[in-house]
């Protein structure tokens, strides 16, 4: 049996800013942006190329504080060039670090190791990893 993480809920305080913040500077899709009712409203976004999407929004999902979720981790092909976009972007990230050593030598000297860091808006926390061999 195969099981997949799909969906993983954002809490965030202002649904059109963290929308914003997602789509307009992390690049992700809006998949769609629902409203339900009066005060229920639910946006799903999706990291190019990922099988996991987040949901933000309001009076139809989970009640957590905003800014609650820490250590959701992005992976790439490219962190350098993942840094760099976001950076063009607006996103207040971290520069590229290495956080310590591969067990065996890697063509790519960041793979695994090489890693970014960004909060959203409500300080919802995310680390980029660089792992090339899921391109």
């Amino acid at each position: 049996m195969k099981w997949t993480l799909e969906v993983v809920i954002v809490p965030v305080s202002d649904v059109d800013r963290a929308k914003a913040f997602y789509s307009d500077k992390v690049g992700f899709d809006v998949d769609h942006d629902t409203k339900i009712g009066e005060g229920q409203r639910i946006v799903q976004l999706t990291p190019p190329g990922s099988g996991c999407s987040v949901v933000i929004g309001e009076g139809v999902v989970s009640p957590m504080p905003p800014g609650s979720l820490k250590g959701l981790q992005l992976v790439v092909n490219d962190v350098a060039k993942a840094q760099a976009e976001l950076a063009e972007r607006g996103v207040d990230v971290t520069d590229v670090q290495v956080l310590g050593e591969n067990p065996t030598p890697t063509p790519e000297p960041l793979d695994n190791v090489g890693f970014c860091f960004f909060n959203d808006p409500d300080g919802n926390s995310w680390a980029v990893q660089q792992i090339s061999s899921r391109s």
